[in-house]
């Protein structure tokens, strides 16, 4: 069996061939529509479901995957699953539907309830990010582009903070926040790129006071916490998956200096 650590590099792999058939709906006219949730749904997303649980059906036979667009397990079946891929085969459906190139393919190892090993890729550049705990977090610029490691930066207090924020998906929980936070730089964004950002120290802080699902999170969670950042709930404990019967995150931050309390900045009814 492959260690996490040398599974990275087939992940990205798989991880691009996902984005290639979104690219190839992207770049035509495609339809859209609504899953039970009222969520949209289109056929990239499906297309890129099948290539990444065809890819690691491969490559790890008998691990579980859990998809956005496969069928879900009940807990009694998953809550026995110690390691299992979690995967979002097109995080940011509406900035698709939006052509505005802010989505993303996430695909996470999760072992033990932890992220271990996360790839986001970003079809519409060809960027993409990746971490495993042993070999480290990085960015490649472009596809074919230079590979470099990536780090959180430091924002003691008194420093300008940068503060990254959902493009489709704002809330008057984040506003307040970021009044109480004080003068800032905001950076709206689609996507796990949001976690990225931080992770490769362009943004200190994302508070998302807002619904996610655990596919949406994990493969930028591990990229950050590989980089030296950390993703907690509200109460500052790391974010953890498949601990209970649904797949909904507790509303959460996620910031690079950990040793600044970004949740003295909460709204008191938070």
């Amino acid at each position: 069996m492959p260690t996490f650590d040398a599974l990275l590099d087939p992940v990205v792999k798989l991880a691009a061939e996902a984005a290639q058939a979104i690219l190839s709906i992207y770049a035509a006219d495609f339809t859209v529509s609504d899953k039970d949730d009222t969520s949209p749904l289109t056929e990239a997303d499906l297309a890129a479901h099948h290539v990444l649980v065809n890819g690691l059906s491969a490559l790890t036979p008998d691990w579980p995957i859990l998809s956005e667009e496969g069928g879900r397990p009940d807990f009694a079946e998953r809550s026995r699953w110690a390691r299992y891929w979690l995967i979002d085969p097109l995080d940011g459906t509406k900035e698709f539907i939006k052509r505005n190139g802010e989505f993303t393919v996430n695909v996470a190892l999760i072992d033990k309830h932890r992220p271990v090993l996360g790839v986001v890729h970003v079809p519409a550049t060809g960027v993409y990010y990746a971490a495993s705990v042993g070999r480290g977090a990085f960015k490649a610029e472009a596809a074919g582009g230079a590979v470099h490691a990536i780090t959180v930066r430091p924002c003691p207090v008194g420093q300008r903070v940068v503060a990254v924020a959902s493009r489709s998906h704002q809330s008057p929980e984040v506003a307040a926040y970021l009044e109480r936070l004080g003068p800032c730089d905001l950076t709206s964004m689609g996507s796990s790129l949001k976690i990225c950002l931080v992770a490769e120290g362009k943004a200190d802080i994302y508070p998302r006071l807002g619904p996610t699902s655990e596919w949406d999170t994990a493969a930028a969670q591990a990229v950050l916490e590989v980089a030296g950042g950390q993703l907690t709930d509200l109460a500052g404990a790391p974010m953890r998956y498949n601990t209970k019967a649904d797949i909904l995150n507790p509303y959460f931050l996620a910031f690079g200096d950990a040793g600044r309390d970004w949740g003295a900045y909460l709204p008191s009814t938070s």
